[in-house]
């Protein structure tokens, strides 16, 4: 068996290797994190707040716009096992309830040494828009059977 094998006994990924994930965010997702983190900012509940702020309106949390690439990194690519161990994120635009976001990454570098990937990372709206980007560096743990 090669040492990559041993690495990556899944298959080590490409570099330019792309996957994404999409999923309609609700008010019912705005609660569910409030309920996590505690984090009950106007800006999430409080309508009339919220609209006189440059966001106009409500938004929903950060966390719950970049949780979409948790999903992308565990289940798609790298993919099982994988954590993030740095990230590196921009948020560019708000996210509403009814948004249908898209979390999008892109293997930048793989070492053969180590399961450790470099991704660009994005989440968009449906039009395209882009809502987050970034970088960020996951490492593939070996599951066992």
């Amino acid at each position: 068996m090669s040492k990559i094998n041993e690495v990556w006994p899944n298959g080590i990924p490409a570099v330019g290797q792309t996957a994404t994930r999409s999923r309609q965010v609700s008010a019912q997702d705005i609660q569910r994190f409030t309920d996590i983190s505690g984090d009950r900012n106007p800006l999430h509940y409080d309508e009339r707040a919220a609209s006189g702020t440059r966001f106009g309106g409500i938004v929903v949390q950060g966390g719950v716009t970049s949780a979409i690439l948790n999903a992308v990194v565990a289940e798609d690519l790298p993919g099982p096992g994988t954590v993030f161990l740095q990230v590196n994120w921009r948020f560019q635009a708000p996210v509403r309830p009814g948004d249908t976001i898209t979390g999008e990454v892109t293997v930048s570098s793989v070492r053969a040494d180590k399961p450790i990937t470099e991704l660009q990372t994005r989440v968009l709206l449906a039009d395209g828009s882009v809502v987050l980007d970034g970088t960020a560096v996951c490492y593939t743990l070996p599951l066992g059977g």
